[in-house]
Order: C-alpha cells, then structure tokens, then sequence
C-alpha cells in the first residue's frame, strides 16, 4: 500500500513538474548615460499579466505596465521612462535625463501565465568612476581619520563660498561634491562633467547652490551659514591621470559679540518655561488660600447666634393650679416640655 502511495506521488510531481518553474533572477550591469536601457526581457513564452519596476533598498516604485489598464509611471520618473515593447514578454524600459540620483539597484518583475513570475535586477553604476578601495561604502570613515586639506572657519549667518582645488594638473572630465554631516553616510550634493555637446551640472544641495565652471571648477555658495551647515566637505576629480580627492572641514562659530539665534531661541524657551512654572505656582497658592477663607467663611457661619438651636425647654411647675403644689414650691419639680403656652397661662404667670 505504501509503495502504491510513493508512485502516486511521483506521477503527480512528473505532471506537474514543468509548470512549478521557480522564479529566476538575474544581474546587469549599466553603465549610468543618457538613454540608458535596463532590460528585462522574459525568456520563455506565455501571457504577460504585469511589469513592474521597483528600486532597492526601499523597493520604491518607478513604473508600471498592464496590458489592459496601460502604464503608471512614479512622479519623479514621469516623462523620463518609456516602456520599450519590442516583444509581447518584453518588459525591458529606457532612461532619458539621468542624473546621479538614478544610480543604485532596479527590480525588474514580469507577471506570466501560467509558467509565474520572473524577476531580473539591474545594477546601474558610474563606471566613469573607479570604486575608492579600502572603503566600505557602508561605513563611513570617522572624521578622525579623515585627511583634511583645508580648514575654514566662518561666522553664523555670513555667506561662504566652499571651492576645492586640485592637486595635480590634468584634464578633468568629472567632480563630484559630497558632504558627511557629523560623522553621517557621505551625500553627494553635486556633480560637474562633461559630456557631448557642453557641461552638465547637477545640483542637489538643499543648502545654498553648486555652480561649475568650463574647467571643472566646482563651488558650493552658502548664504546665512547655519550650524548645520558644518562638516567634511570632499571634491572628487576624474582625470586622465588618476581619481584625485579634495576634503574641505568647515566649522562655524556663534556670532562676535553676540549670542547665536539657536542660542537665542534656546533662552527664551527657557524664559518662558521658568515664566510658565512660576505662575502656575501662584494659581496654586491662591487657589489653596481662597480654599481656606471659605471654609473659615462658612465655620463662622455655623458660629453665628442666629444659627445657633434655641432651647425650648424652660422650668415650669407642673400643677400650678392645685394647692398642694404651693408646698412644694421651694423644691421644684423640672420637666422637658416644649414651650407653647397660651396667652391665659402667661398673663397668670405674669400677675404671681
């Protein structure tokens, strides 16, 4: 029975063996330029579903294709891709107006009935840029052992102009400018090359701008320097003689004679915060004192004479009628009786 069981599974696996196909990764390499092609182009036959290109590490969306619904393109990749269709499985796309934020890893995922999924990555890369060896890309040298070649030292709130020189002469096709904020991943912040038809010039800083000059001059402006703005600055120089690397330190300093506006703002913070505490200490005080009066104000109340429950009671002989009680009168006889009289009695009482 067993043996007939272990064949009967082995049938269905032999049925079904060739439409349970694992999804299949592949790399590419491309080299970062205009109209670059990532392709993704599936290998065997069937019903494309769904294309779908994705960026790592976030897995951030960049386009889309249905062939029902049509193509949704990312706002930032909007007009700049085109989705290439040379075949029905062809899910491959091409880039226009590149920069060097479009370098990193793209996921390429193609959407197939009945055989599945098939995947493809594409590594898109500076190859004008030779990688820096003996530095991890994802730990970033400390600045204690960072070389610096120049030192600058500016105010709070001065503009400044950060420029980096070269070391060697040369011709020079590409300058990246980058910045490490506080021990951070360097950031690239812009790059100046050269290209067919003229210099391009890209500008990513969020502070100040970069400006490029034919030679491949490149310069930061700064205006109203910031505390933030401090840091390790580093230009890195393509030329025909090698990579040559420049780092700038810039450290900025409060105000002379005079207090800085985070310093500033830092005091009336406090200010207020003391001012805040200090009248919340007297809410308390007078409203524990007002507390206090009023329940002198109603103890008193309680006090008053008018408040006060009278006596009732009053020493009123019990026969006064009767003759046997004027024997007695020199050794009364007292009882608690309520005070209600009638005029008769308290005009006799009046008359002995």
């Amino acid at each position: 029975m067993e043996a007939v069981q272990k064949d009967h599974w082995y049938f269905v696996v032999l049925i079904f063996l060739p439409f349970l196909k694992v999804a299949v990764q592949e790399k590419e390499v491309v080299r970062l330029e205009e109209g670059m092609v990532l392709s993704c182009l599936c290998p065997w036959e069937g019903n494309l579903s769904m294309v779908s290109w994705t960026k790592t590490p976030d897995k951030d969306p960049v386009a889309v294709f249905h062939p029902e619904f049509g193509v949704a393109f990312h706002q930032q990749y909007r007009e700049r891709i085109e989705f290439l269709r040379t075949t029905h499985m062809d899910g491959s796309i091409s880039m226009r107006n590149v920069t060097h934020q479009d370098i990193g890893l793209y996921h390429c995922s193609v959407q197939t009935f009945p055989q599945g999924p098939w995947t493809r990555n594409v590594q898109v890369e500076d190859l004008d840029e030779p990688p820096e060896e003996g530095n991890d890309a994802t730990e970033p040298p400390t600045p204690e052992v960072l070389k610096t070649d120049t030192e600058l030292v500016e105010e709070q709130n001065n503009n400044l102009n950060i420029s980096c020189n070269r070391k060697h002469n040369g011709t020079v096709y590409q300058v990246i400018l980058e910045k490490m904020p506080h021990s951070q991943p360097w950031v690239i912040i812009g790059v100046c090359k050269k290209v067919e038809g003229g210099l391009v010039n890209e500008d990513y800083s969020d502070r100040g701008w970069v400006s490029c000059t034919d030679s491949l001059d490149v310069s930061l402006h700064l205006t109203g320097v910031v505390q933030e703005d401090g840091g390790f600055y580093r230009c890195t120089f393509s030329t025909d003689e090698g990579v040559q690397t420049t780092t700038v330190q810039l450290t900025v300093t409060p105000p002379a004679g005079g207090f800085s506006l985070s310093m500033y703002m830092m005091y009336i913070y406090i200010g207020a915060g003391a001012a805040g505490l200090v009248l919340l200490i007297v809410i308390i005080i007078l409203a524990v004192r007002h507390r206090k009066n009023n329940r002198r104000e109603e103890y008193r109340v309680k006090l008053h004479p008018s408040h006060r429950q009278p006596n009732f009671y009053e020493n009123i002989s019990v026969c006064p009628r009767q003759k046997k009680c004027r024997q007695i009168r020199n050794c009364p006889v007292y009882a608690n009786l309520q005070t209600v009289r009638s005029h008769k009695t308290e005009r006799r009482l009046h008359d002995k």
